[in-house]
């Protein structure tokens, strides 16, 4: 009975560090360009020279 008094208090604090961590990168926009990286493979880099 003693471990569960401590494992939930346990579950709770990393829910909600985790809860914590998602609403930071919202707010720091991490999911603001969601198509971007995506797209951006499929451009070409022509800056770059050939290989030698």
């Amino acid at each position: 009975m003693t471990g569960i008094a401590l494992l939930i208090p346990i579950a709770l604090g990393l829910g909600l560090l985790g809860l914590a961590a998602f609403f930071w990168s919202l707010g720091n926009g991490q999911f603001d360009d969601l198509d971007g990286a995506s797209l951006r493979i499929l451009l070409d880099d022509d800056e770059a020279g050939p290989i030698s």
